[in-house]
């Protein structure tokens, strides 16, 4: 079962209000609590309340810094003084972490690979921003101690919370940014500020009349990170409904972020006829970094992505990458694989594919409910049916019993219906 997350960003979006929606809908805070310890990185408090904003009663997830700094109750601008290059740093008394050190702490952490892998692309992200923004090389950008140890507590707990809801793929609305300035560090600027605006490069924005800055560049490097895509809702299944609190309170406008969780639809109605195949030959890459581009590709809305070894030139030994998407993702996907690996050149062709109709039966078994992907002909005839291993795979982790065994019992199940 693959989980979405829609995110619905008419007030714009935070850390803070990523992870209160998550928590709204059902992520355990002490499971947050427990799992960001890991970082090994003290200092702060964690609380989470609920608020009344316009009407929506929402989660409000706060950070206390233990020197009496409570970050997120001040206003969203002072996140603009997290980011600096680095010979702006000596004008304040705090510590600064450079991105290998965020990077360090959080990958010698005993979290799990999805949560460090993710982190660490938010905050390569951001980076990157930053010394595009200042000019300078990547090495240089420091974050200073209050809003590096936030902007970990942040990133990090969005992380987690994502793995705990088992969410594979975000898909956003666009977001509404605010507009006038603000004043940071640096002096004044409109909003969005430089590194929002820089992180928010292809994602799509727009500004009403509500006067502040509703995006924040935590918020919109965890959105355009990890966003798949961006878009109305799309036909999907909702499971779960949760709304994160903002800090401030504005007349008659619920400062909130809306998080749907759900399953999209995956009718054939759904299912492109026509897919854009990408191949690229690599014989230089560091085997390691496959499985990481696999997992980008695919969250990134991939429809396949698969892996042949080939001989190559010189007669070296390669592999031979191809991923099927969507036309309209071709460039998205182009992008990564130009980014994440050593290719410097792709093919890519249009091809027209048939596919079965698909739907989804639920049936108890002894190991709870399990999810049955039927195939059906377009006359409506079953061509084919399975358990969805990820359903099997948690039931059988559950119960202590091997994978094979969960599968035989959602069988035996579908075929007594």
């Amino acid at each position: 079962m693959t989980n979405t997350l829609y995110l619905d960003c008419f007030a714009g979006v935070s850390g803070d209000m990523f992870i209160g929606a998550l928590i709204d809908c059902g992520l355990n805070f002490d499971l947050l609590k427990s799992e960001l310890k890991k970082l090994g990185v003290g200092g702060y408090d964690l609380s989470v309340s609920r608020v009344n904003r316009s009407g929506i009663f929402a989660s409000k997830f706060d950070v206390q810094l233990h020197n009496g700094h409570d970050h997120h109750g001040h206003s969203h601008e002072h996140q603009h003084e997290h980011h600096h290059e680095h010979k702006h740093e000596h004008e304040h008394n705090h510590e600064h972490r450079s991105l290998s050190e965020i990077k360090r702490i959080i990958n010698s952490s005993d979290l799990s690979e999805r949560v460090k892998d993710r982190a660490q692309q938010i905050f390569q992200h951001i980076g990157e921003a930053e010394a595009k923004i200042h000019n300078v090389p990547i090495e240089t950008i420091h974050f200073h101690e209050v809003g590096a140890l936030d902007s970990i507590i942040d990133i990090v707990g969005a992380c987690i919370g994502l793995d705990a809801l088992r969410i594979d793929r975000i898909i956003s609305s666009p977001l509404h940014v605010g507009s006038g300035t603000f004043t940071c560090a640096h002096g004044t600027y409109p909003v969005p500020g430089p590194a929002t605006a820089e992180l928010l490069r292809g994602v799509p924005i727009y500004s009403k009349d509500i006067v502040g800055e509703l995006v924040t560049p935590t918020g919109a490097a965890i959105i355009s990170t990890l966003g798949a895509s961006y878009g109305p809702l799309p036909m999907m299944k909702i499971e779960l409904i949760g709304y994160g609190a903002g800090t401030r309170t504005y007349p008659k406008f619920p400062n909130v972020l809306r998080a749907l969780v759900g399953e999209l639809e995956e009718d054939a109605d759904q299912t492109p006829m026509t897919v854009t195949v990408i191949e690229a030959n690599i014989d230089d890459l560091n085997a390691q970094v496959f499985g990481h581009l696999m997992e980008k590709l695919l969250t990134a809305g991939a429809l396949d992505v698969f892996y042949t070894p080939v001989q190559m030139k010189k007669n070296r030994p390669g592999v031979l990458v191809t991923l099927l998407c969507k036309p309209e993702d071709k460039q998205l996907m182009i992008e990564h694989v130009f980014r994440e690996t050593t290719t410097i050149g792709v093919r890519y062709r249009n091809e027209k594919r048939e596919v079965l109709r698909r739907d989804f039966v639920t049936l108890e078994t002894n190991y709870g409910p399990i999810k049955i992907k039927v195939s059906r002909a377009p006359d409506g005839r079953v061509m084919n049916y399975a358990p969805e291993f990820e359903d099997c795979k948690y039931a059988a982790e559950k119960h202590h019993v091997p994978v094979r065994e969960v599968q035989t019992a959602a069988l035996n199940a579908y075929i007594k219906m």
